[in-house]
């Protein structure tokens, strides 16, 4: 019986690499979406083409219920196959701390968040009679992450408080729900056009990283699937950024990217 991974904000983007990276490795794949139907079948439709099953879930992550349905309809189908969850999906709201919004704060808190904590949660109570079970690796769940949380600035602001929680409740979430699930991230770099960002300032912000040249967002989504196949990891993650996190800058690579390139 193959795995079936669930990704968050599955059907554009990045969760779309990781669906392919998944499908690719032989696992199902539940694309979860919010607004993106259209995307959302057709990826699946792709999906099925390379020999898997698919399927396509809808909901919003701000609310726990509609979390909770997003959840159950995926087991509905997945039983305890569902081996994986990937928290993709972000709420990403330009904001400084000067501006500070505690409504639109918690809005992103709540997708970043809380959502990956339920789905874990969740996970954990699916899995629980199977704990001692032995499997070629335990089930998990993975979180997305950004570079930004080990090279600071303040740009960002609300959106980046939640990653930072995300990240430390890596290690925390990891703890708590052993031994039955594994915890695990990715951090990638600037990948896709970012908010007001134009194509030109992409083009060079995409090179102020270490290894000079752009994030490949396969790349991110392969390392997506090797926490999700490798039974002894977990509490970990894994920065896939071409060294992004490495050139420090004092506000957002995109608001920097000009006098980055003139010295």
């Amino acid at each position: 019986m193959r795995s079936w991974a669930l990704i968050t904000g599955g059907s554009v983007r990045l969760g779309r690499e990781i669906g392919l990276a998944f499908a690719r490795a032989g696992w199902n794949v539940a694309c979860h979406y919010n607004h993106s139907e259209t995307q959302a079948h057709a990826l699946c439709a792709e999906l099925r083409a390379l020999g898997v099953d698919a399927l396509a879930v809808q909901g919003e992550l701000e609310d726990e219920a509609s979390c909770q349905s997003i959840f159950e309809t995926t087991v509905a189908i997945t039983g305890t196959a569902l081996q994986c969850v990937v928290n993709n999906a972000s709420l990403f709201v330009p904001d400084v701390g000067t501006d500070f919004d505690e409504a639109q704060a918690l809005a992103q808190i709540k997708v970043n968040l809380m959502a990956p904590m339920r789905f874990g949660k969740w996970m954990a109570a699916l899995h629980a009679d199977s704990a001692q079970a032995m499997h070629h690796a335990k089930p998990s769940v993975i979180h997305v992450l950004d570079q930004k949380v080990f090279n600071l600035n303040p740009d960002y602001f609300s959106y980046t408080l939640s990653k930072l929680a995300l990240e430390r409740a890596v290690s925390l979430q990891a703890q708590s729900l052993a031994p039955t699930l594994r915890v695990n991230a990715v951090a990638p770099g600037l990948m896709y056009l970012s908010g007001p960002q134009t194509q030109d300032n992409f083009n060079r912000a995409a090179q102020a990283n270490l290894l000079r040249h752009p994030i490949n967002p396969a790349d991110v989504a392969s390392s997506v699937v090797f926490l999700a196949g490798n039974a002894s990891i977990t509490g970990t993650t894994v920065r896939v950024d071409n060294g992004q996190h490495l050139v420090p800058l004092a506000r957002d690579v995109m608001f920097v990217v000009e006098e980055l390139f003139k010295s």
